[in-house]
């Protein structure tokens, strides 16, 4: 077991607080010390150049299942050059109605080289084993979708 922390901090800085108009910027800092300005997505009145709590949670998602791969990939004698993703997250109506990242669709681009080279089987596999085993898509009800090109 392991513990994560993250802090949060808002503050109204004498500007207006009231229905519709309040600033959403924050500062998120990270237990060893990277810090981040998020606020809401910018068609819920969030700036245009902060991340938001729906890129999170994708990125979240994301890094997981890439951290989860390489692992698996070098455990099985792979040599991996590169890895990248360009995901996205639907924000929706879940069951209940309610607005929630609803789907995750990741598209993992991978290059290999070495003697061992795995074929695309061997890749199909290897992204299906890391989804199984990714510590953040286990945590969520998001359908998180692993799309190979």
């Amino acid at each position: 077991m392991s513990e994560h922390r993250t802090s949060v901090l808002w503050q109204r800085n004498d500007a207006a607080f009231e229905r519709g108009n309040y600033l959403r910027e924050h500062r998120l800092r990270f237990e060893r010390g990277q810090q981040l300005t998020n606020s809401a997505a910018p068609g819920y009145g969030g700036l245009d150049d902060a991340t938001d709590p729906e890129e999170l949670l994708l990125a979240a998602l994301s890094s997981c299942h890439m951290l989860t791969f390489l692992a698996l990939a070098a455990n099985r004698g792979y040599v991996l050059e590169s890895y990248a993703d360009d995901a996205v997250a639907i924000l929706d109506k879940n069951a209940e109605g309610k607005p929630a990242v609803t789907r995750a669709i990741l598209n993992p681009r991978t290059q290999f080289s070495g003697e061992k080279i795995p074929t695309a089987a061997d890749i199909e596999a290897l992204h299906l084993r890391a989804h199984a085993n990714c510590f953040i898509a286990n945590s969520v009800k998001t359908e998180v979708e692993v799309r190979l090109a």
